[in-house]
């Protein structure tokens, strides 16, 4: 049986960009957004040390090339610790894309189902992709190990459905009606949270709310699913300006930018509210179109990548807490992220750079730092005492404090001693012998005869 759990509010969505970069030279429909890194570089930097002529066609689709390494993100996101405490087992992640190519050896037995919404003559159950985008994802959350490769996802335990919404993002296809759509997109998280998927992952973006796909989103709330989405992409529309983007905008979805190896966001992302988290996004090795591996997103961070890694995460935290409602397993990844300032987001980095890892292990209360929680009122955790002015003219200067009492101590030092000096000079004068002064003239030893004491003792 399916858990149902509580439904999130809501906010705000229209014309659709695909959330990452496949920059790879066009070489035809199949080929043209397969990777983003068809060239010796992408895995010679990556330490894979695949021949240049083989890494040169390792993105090519139906030429099966393997990476040894293991993708460099598990290694930023924690992986092997996180997956001491969770795998993804019993979770099932809805791909709402290009379709998956269950016929990478990397995702045998991974996908279970899926539906093909674009109506392109490819396969009905979705089990197709003819560009790798879909593909790409889907490694990343659940690949599993392949004698020769490296690359296996982070939540290997998940379980696959693949949603094909579009066949590519090129002209050609978008103007035969095959290109990402609002309501394809809507259709997809429908059919998504109707069939048993717990995270949805949706590596889009558009500019402009939409009523179906805002619906969509309340609905998957509404049965128990997270919506993990792209905030935006900026290599997508080289001319985008930065602002809400849907559905990542949505009160219930999870919003995700792309982290370059520094663990920030930058220009390449679109940046707004709907930003709530990072995750890495550039330099991705995933499974590739037609049974191998590659690398993706080797220029730029990716924000379609980073929501692949997120939404994994999210398998991750569902596993391991399927008590709580899709918005705490949000809240536990927004909260433990990695940030400058515990208590602030920004319209860049979001709550900052994901840990799976801390989000499984966080026990939230009253003082847990960060965004609103949906288990208590934190608005008391994060209140700070106001900052302290400082006021250059109330109150003495602490240094002329000093000085005066330095000069106080002097005086009344020198007074003290002036006493001391005097009350030993008198009781020496009591002490001596009276002076006869005849006897002392008569020995020459004065030329005159004291006169009386005066008044302060001394010999006048």
């Amino acid at each position: 049986m399916r858990r149902r759990r509580a439904a999130l509010p809501t906010l705000l969505v229209g014309s659709i960009v695909l959330g990452a970069v496949l920059t790879s030279t066009p070489a035809s429909a199949a080929a043209s957004h397969t990777a983003n890194t068809s060239s010796a570089s992408s895995l010679a930097a990556l330490g894979t040390g695949v021949p240049a002529a083989t890494a040169g066609e390792a993105c090519t689709p139906g030429t099966v090339v393997f990476a040894p390494e293991a993708p460099p993100a598990l290694a930023l996101l924690g992986a092997e610790e996180a997956n001491r405490v969770a795998t993804g087992k019993g979770i099932v992640v809805a791909v709402v894309d290009s379709g998956i190519d269950a016929a990478n050896p990397h995702l045998a037995g991974v996908v279970i189902g899926g539906v093909d919404l674009v109506g392109d003559g490819e396969r009905a159950d979705g089990l197709s992709d003819t560009t790798g985008h879909g593909t790409a994802i889907a490694g990343q959350i659940a690949a599993q190990p392949v004698a020769g490769s490296g690359v296996v996802g982070l939540a290997p335990d998940a379980r696959l459905l693949s949603v094909r919404v579009f066949r590519s993002d090129q002209q050609q296809d978008k103007d035969k009606g095959f290109g990402p759509t609002p309501q394809r997109i809507a259709d997809g998280i429908h059919w998504a949270a109707d069939n048993g998927a717990d995270i949805i992952n949706v590596s889009m973006s558009q500019t402009n709310d939409s009523p179906d796909l805002r619906a969509a989103v309340e609905h998957a709330a509404a049965v128990g699913a997270l919506v993990v989405a792209s905030g935006g992409n900026r290599a997508s529309d080289p001319d985008a300006k930065d602002g809400a983007r849907y559905p990542a905008a949505y009160e219930q979805v999870l919003g995700v930018s792309a982290a370059d190896a520094s663990g920030r966001a930058n220009d390449a992302s679109i940046h707004g509210p709907q930003v709530g988290v990072t995750a890495p996004g550039m330099n991705v090795l995933s499974a590739a179109l037609g049974g191998g591996d590659c690398v993706f997103a080797s220029d730029a961070p990716a924000s379609s990548f980073a929501t692949g890694y997120a939404s994994a995460a999210a398998a991750l935290v569902a596993e391991a807490h399927p008590e709580d409602p899709p918005a705490g397993w949000a809240y536990r990844l927004t909260a433990t992220a990695l940030r400058d300032d515990a208590d602030r987001r920004d319209d860049i980095n979001g709550w900052g750079f994901i840990q799976p890892f801390a989000a499984i292990e966080l026990l939230p209360d009253e003082t847990t730092r960060g965004p609103v929680s949906p288990y208590f009122d934190t608005t008391e955790s994060a209140a700070r005492p106001p900052a302290a002015a400082v006021d250059p003219d109330h109150g003495a200067s602490p240094f002329l404090l000093t000085r005066e009492a330095a000069l106080f101590t002097t005086i009344g030092g020198a007074t003290l001693l002036g006493v001391l000096g005097i009350l030993i000079v008198l009781r020496r004068r009591r002490d001596q012998p009276a002076v006869d002064p005849v006897e002392v003239e008569r020995e020459g030893g004065l030329l005159s005869v004291p006169g009386p004491a005066s008044g302060d003792g001394t010999v006048g």
